[in-house]
């Protein structure tokens, strides 16, 4: 079994792409089981995320991996094979390490990207998927994004996505203290979202959420307004800006609705952002008048703000990362070598305690004892070196030569001169 890794992300695939192949945190357990379940792949993890979703596994055949996430989201693989990335052994150690530290997000040093890995760890443990070679991978692969963000700058002056949407609105109203926000959703995005929202102390805040708990819970803490998605229809149409991420697997706010809040508004503009994926919002809604639409891959330019001063960071964390890669792989090779040590000492083992019988049988006939070591001695060295032996009279002469010198090596003996 070798380490793989696999997947698409916003470097690679439009979102139009990435939203066909995300696992909602709720399928995530099952949808390793049916990988682990229906292919040969001992070890398996998923890390699904709005710009990525990403396989890592320990498997001899990856090429069925890859078709399993076509099959499974019952989409083509030519349709998936042109925006897939394939990271075998160290380029995958590589990868998540870069992941992990916030190198390959849209947000350079986001830190969020840390907290998602850990979930997906949690959801392998769960499903008992996780095999002892990525237990090792991802707990060096935290250590290491540890280690670059109390080494580097690499998260400073980064511009979230949360405080992207927030410079976003303010650029499109100006000052925002006199409109009015509606947050669909409640989870850990959303609520980045609030909190930056919160300091510009907009006229009214709103929180919509499936269930009616955790939006009173999270209206609580920014004194807010809590609702839940069926009052959305009458509610949109109050709300100048609207910032959205759910795990809906479908739109909720179709062209429908949002062209009804429009005249509602009596056209006046409203600005939404959908940071969903699958998206929250229909594509349809981006042909409307007097609707400001701007989905997750459309704020890469903001988030990019503050980029040339990391540089010099993203060097310093690239270098770390090389030296842990080096490091991991070291050991996975002297793990690969397990195996055949434990051979080597069991067939040394089946010798000793075969020859040890014999004496035994000897001693308790009344042999002599110097005799019996003697030859306890002699057997034992004819065992050990028959196979060494053996395999050199049987070498071609092609074979020979490296042999003689691997075997010198290994008994440390010196050639005659």
């Amino acid at each position: 079994m070798q380490l793989f890794a696999f997947g698409i992300n916003h470097n690679t695939a439009p979102l139009d792409v990435r939203e066909q192949v995300t696992f909602p945190e709720n399928t995530v357990e099952h949808a390793l089981h049916d990988l682990v379940g229906r292919n040969p792949i001992k070890e398996a993890a998923i890390v699904s995320t709005c710009n990525r979703t990403e396989i890592y596994c320990s498997t001899e055949q990856p090429e069925q991996a890859m078709h399993w996430l076509a099959d499974f989201h019952r989409i083509q693989t030519r349709e998936l094979d042109p925006y897939i990335y394939q990271l075998p052994r160290e380029l995958a150690v590589k990868h998540a390490f870069r992941v992990a530290s916030g190198l390959d997000s849209m947000v350079l040093g986001e830190p969020q990207i840390l907290g998602q890995l850990k979930s997906a760890i949690k959801s392998a443990e769960h499903a008992g998927t996780m095999g002892f070679l990525l237990h090792k991978l991802f707990q060096r692969t935290f250590f290491v994004a540890k280690e670059v963000r109390t080494s580097t700058e690499i998260g400073s002056n980064s511009v979230s996505m949360a405080a992207a949407a927030a410079r976003l609105a303010e650029r499109i109203f100006g000052d925002i203290s006199e409109q009015r926000v509606l947050f669909i959703g409640a989870g850990e995005m959303i609520e980045l979202c609030a909190s930056h929202f919160v300091t510009r102390k907009p006229k009214r805040i709103t929180v919509a959420n499936r269930t009616t708990e955790r939006a009173e819970a999270l209206a609580s803490r920014y004194d807010a307004h809590a609702i839940t998605l069926s009052d959305l229809p009458e509610q949109l149409p109050l709300h100048d800006i609207v910032v959205t991420c759910t795990a809906s697997p479908l739109p909720i706010l179709g062209k429908g609705m949002v062209e009804r809040a429009i005249k509602a508004r009596k056209h006046r503009p409203i600005f939404i952002v959908d940071l969903a994926v699958p998206r929250d919002v229909e594509s349809e809604v981006v042909e409307l008048d007097d609707v400001f639409l701007y989905y997750v891959d459309d704020l890469s330019e903001i988030v990019k703000e503050g980029l040339d001063s990391r540089q010099n960071a993203v060097a310093q964390a690239e270098t770390i990362i090389d030296t842990n890669v080096i490091d991991f792989m070291r050991w996975v090779a002297t793990r690969e070598l397990v195996p055949t040590i434990r051979a080597l000492r069991d067939q040394g083992e089946r010798f000793r305690r075969h020859e040890m019988a014999r004496a035994s049988k000897l001693l308790a006939k009344g042999e002599d004892p110097q005799k019996v070591m003697e030859s306890l001695s002699h057997g034992l060295t004819n065992k050990f070196l028959h196979i060494p032996s053996s395999t050199l009279n049987q070498a071609t002469a092609e074979e020979r030569e490296e042999l003689v010198d691997l075997i010198n090596r290994l008994y440390q003996l010196h050639r005659p001169q």
